[in-house]
């Protein structure tokens, strides 16, 4: 004759049998969380190394890690097709004639970026709230993207500037910040 077990035996097996996955899960979750602890750290100190100069950073490195966004990223975002670092356009200008066209080529893609800029935080703006007119269909996230990848190209042309300028006469962007419409409050 066979004999089935009976049903609490059954289900204290299932309990204990249980018991043993979840605790070992947890014990690995917790080896894990403590090797991505440690790893953490040693990210943290190389970063903050090359923030503070002991690092063999470029300038644009620090800045594409203080804005959070690559130069590429940002001539991406406002759909720019040349290249708009201040070292290539200076040089390139350069290159083709005097220090005035270097100015200018630097004032066309300036302006062809304050253009594209106009476009995409006007057409992303956020929808008004309700009983109020204006806005768009666009979200606070992208238009903010759109403000940022402005912030980060006009980071790299004032360092550009400053390298350029004699030390202590670093040429503030005035022309930049007048043009700019009213940013997102975040």
């Amino acid at each position: 004759m066979v004999t089935r077990p009976s049903l609490p035996k059954v289900l204290a097996q299932i309990l204990f049998v249980g018991t043993q996955i979840v605790g070992k899960a947890l014990v690995e979750a917790g080896r894990q969380a403590g090797r991505n602890a440690r790893a953490g750290r040693v990210e943290a100190a190389a970063a903050a190394g090359g923030a503070s100069g002991t690092g063999t950073g470029s300038p644009s490195d620090a800045l594409t890690r203080s804005h959070r966004m690559t130069l590429d990223e940002a001539k991406m975002i406002l759909n720019l097709k040349q290249d708009v670092s201040y070292a290539t356009l200076v040089s390139g200008a350069a290159k083709a004639g005097a220090n005035d066209e270097a100015k200018s080529l630097l004032d066309q893609v300036r302006e062809n970026m304050v253009k594209n800029y106009d476009h995409l935080f006007k057409t992303n703006a956020p929808p008004a709230p309700k009983g109020k007119e204006g806005g768009g269909q666009g979200s606070f996230y992208i238009q903010s993207k759109i403000v940022r990848a402005r912030e980060r190209i006009e980071a790299e042309w004032s360092l550009g500037e400053q390298k350029g300028a004699p030390e202590g006469e670093a040429k503030p962007d005035s022309s930049a910040s007048a043009e700019q419409p009213e940013q997102p409050k975040q």
